[in-house]
């Protein structure tokens, strides 16, 4: 008899909430009609613009269901990592950790590539090319366990294949399968893998991931209540122009030719 979906869901319970996560974003940008240019990433945006959240956005985010089927799918299979019989690199804390390195760093590997191709090289196309999804996490994943000395994996429910070819197997079914699935996305996935199983990303321990992904939040709500779409009751910018000021209920004090003032 197979494994209940209870069962499995006690079994990975990070799995379990990352999914429903997902799932909860794509509904979310789906019911407030929310598109790629608001949420994805952009080398344009997110470098020359400054807005590296996106980052983080972009990959919790789905535009069309079956991308985003496609996606929890072949994660709820990767969430055998947090099962205990894999050995110390394995677990719900060592899963979240790595899918945290895998989701930053794919994002700026990315963009690495958006600015080779289109700054170095010129292809000026590869400029406001915007992508969304969480599959650079999930190729990562693929990576890390065909270097693990898993046998094989199924992809997407489809067929099982030798584990070591997963990651580029996958990369060539989803562009068949998927015509606009960005390529250098999944393969940025693809790269950080092999630096997380190689071990290169071995000093990055949940403190410091904890603060990337802490100062990201406050990108974000800086992004948010710039643009007017959040409202914080203490906070409010000031114009580029340099005009107004900070209102925190508090007087502003300021030096002016050498004269104190009290405002």
């Amino acid at each position: 008899m197979g494994t209940s979906i209870l069962f499995q869901v006690l079994e990975r319970p990070a799995t379990s909430v990352v999914s429903t996560l997902l799932a909860a974003v794509y509904f979310y940008i789906t019911s407030h009609g929310i598109g790629y240019a608001e949420v994805g990433l952009n080398y344009e945006q997110a470098v020359q613009k400054l807005e590296l959240w996106r980052i983080v956005t972009a990959q919790l985010s789905h535009i069309e269901l079956l991308h985003l089927l496609f996606n929890v799918s072949t994660l709820w299979s990767l969430g055998v990592v947090e099962e205990s019989g894999l050995g110390a690199r394995s677990g719900t804390l060592y899963y979240l950790r790595i899918s945290l390195v895998l989701l930053i760093f794919s994002g700026l590997v990315c963009l690495l590539f958006y600015h080779v191709l289109g700054v170095v090289l010129r292809r000026e196309q590869f400029l406001n090319v915007t992508t969304v999804g969480f599959s650079a996490v999930i190729f990562g994943w693929m990576t890390i366990l065909s270097r693990s000395g898993v046998a094989s994996f199924s992809v997407f429910g489809l067929a099982n294949i030798p584990m070591w070819l997963t990651p580029f197997a996958s990369l060539v079914l989803t562009s068949i399968i998927i015509p606009r699935a960005s390529f250098l996305g999944h393969l940025s996935g693809i790269v950080v893998g092999y630096m997380v199983a190689s071990g290169v990303l071995d000093w990055l321990t949940l403190w410091w991931l904890l603060s990337l992904t802490a100062w990201t939040a406050a990108l974000l709500v800086f992004h948010l209540v710039r643009s007017g779409r959040l409202e914080v009751p203490w906070l409010r910018m000031v114009p580029s122009d340099g005009a107004g000021d900070i209102e925190t209920g508090v007087p502003i004090v300021r030096i002016v030719d050498g004269v104190l003032e009290r405002r």
